[in-house]
């Protein structure tokens, strides 16, 4: 029989060893966990392969994210920098008052300016017989130094004095398919040309080119011919005239909301579209293109942290002593549950913070490391003649950066919770019957 003392309780009860959530008790296990041991050097490999799989996953994203930003930014910048944000266009009755229909649009609030426009296809002959399609644009020396992409990037000669040099201004790789350099003549042949008794003649004139540019747009740089607007008038037959006045904006992601006012601004019968509305297709696939690549990328940070899954399961069976022996101690099971949790997020987090770094990185320094491997390979691994630009571009998005880091660390997370509660609610009985 048992006397119990004054002050003795009658029966005693084993401690509970509590600490506080994320103590530093909690974080030593977890560490010596993460250790690669005789015994479970298993378990440390799948710890090492999900932490690579993780830091690849997160930095692929980040790369392919950047590139395809960057692609969607210098597309615009040049193709909007070169073209109308929004085209007015007549109807009805030649528009012969285009100076008076540009001057009453570039007033319109969010118009930055608008400029007269003839342009027209025609067949290009260098000097040394070099043939090549083109797209002459008459336009007004003053309207021509606005267009930052081709005024800021003058290779040779100059735009001064455009409009009366009677010369003109061509891309840098029409120049170098025509076999054309600074100062030569270049000859241009209109099918549309003079109308005589045996039919039309096509148009052939030849002019001195006084500025090559380099927009950096490969299908810009071939293609483009700048030509005064007086004289293109005179080359197309729009004496007097205009074939449409191209408006450009502040912002243009805004033209449908300035379109209509656009029109009633031009105060004539006229028909006008946008930059969208022809770009839609090719910009259309380029987010299609994107939102399946971050899909598909993040399906390898999913497998990556499945793994830690399988790791965890592993290490709680080879770690069923140890369990066992923290719970007769008093341990309680949130703090096993969190022990474990820690050990499996820090593999998730390290190897975000590491793809993090290799992916930002890479962005800062792609085109330098493009031209290496090409150097090491002896191959293009970019040629603009397929990807429109000339150099890779590469554009680091703070926001998507941010959301793969957090949807990387949430799986991570997420994939820890369910090893973590089997190892707390395991028997310490069952655990130590066999040791």
């Amino acid at each position: 029989m048992t006397v119990a003392t004054a002050g003795t309780p009658a029966r005693e009860r084993p401690a509970t060893l509590a600490t506080r959530p994320f103590s530093r008790f909690e974080w030593m296990i977890a560490v010596r966990y993460l250790r690669a041991r005789r015994r479970n050097r298993g378990v440390s490999a799948i710890a090492g392969f999900s932490f690579a799989g993780i830091a690849l996953g997160v930095a692929a994203l980040i790369i392919v994210m950047s590139v395809m930003n960057g692609f969607r930014t210098e597309l615009l910048s040049r193709i909007l920098g070169v073209n109308g944000h929004i085209v007015v266009n007549w109807s009805d009755t030649p528009m012969t008052d285009y100076r008076d229909v540009a001057s009453r649009v570039s007033a319109v609030p969010g118009v930055a300016y608008a400029m007269p426009l003839v342009q027209g296809e025609v067949l290009a002959t260098g000097p040394t017989g070099g043939r090549a399609p083109a797209l002459v644009k008459g336009v007004a020396g003053a309207d021509l130094l606005k267009l930052q992409p081709v005024s800021s990037n003058v290779l040779l000669g100059t735009l001064d004095g455009f409009d009366t040099g009677g010369g003109l201004a061509i891309g840098s790789r029409l120049a170098q398919a025509l076999g054309i350099s600074l100062g030569d003549q270049i000859t241009l042949l209109a099918p549309e040309g003079d109308q005589t008794p045996l039919g039309v003649v096509p148009r052939r004139k030849s002019y001195p080119v006084t500025a090559i540019f380099e927009i950096g747009l490969s299908d810009f740089d071939k293609a483009y011919v700048y030509m005064p607007f007086a004289e293109a008038q005179l080359f197309f037959n729009e004496e007097d005239r205009a074939q449409s006045v191209e408006v450009f904006v502040t912002d243009p992601d805004k033209v449908r909301e300035l379109q209509a006012g656009v029109e009633q601004a031009a105060a004539r019968p006229n028909y006008t579209y946008t930059w969208q509305q022809v770009n839609e297709s090719f910009f259309s696939a380029l987010q299609v293109e994107r939102n399946v690549m971050f899909i598909i990328l993040t399906l390898i940070v999913l497998v990556a942290t499945l793994n830690i899954i399988s790791g965890l399961f592993m290490l709680v069976k080879d770690k069923g002593s140890d369990i066992a022996i923290l719970r007769t101690m008093g341990t309680t099971r949130a703090t096993i549950m969190r022990v474990f949790m820690i050990t499996g997020v820090s593999i998730g987090v390290i190897g975000t913070i590491v793809g993090l770094i290799l992916g930002v990185t890479f962005c800062l320094n792609i085109e330098n490391l493009r031209q290496f491997f090409s150097w090491i390979s002896g191959r293009s691994l970019f040629d603009p003649n397929l990807y429109f630009l000339s150099r890779l571009p590469a554009e680091v998005d703070v926001s998507e950066v941010a959301t793969v880091v957090a949807v990387t660390i949430g799986l991570s997370f997420a994939a820890t919770i369910f090893p973590a509660w089997r190892a707390s609610r395991l028997d310490p009985v069952e655990a130590l019957r066999y040791e």
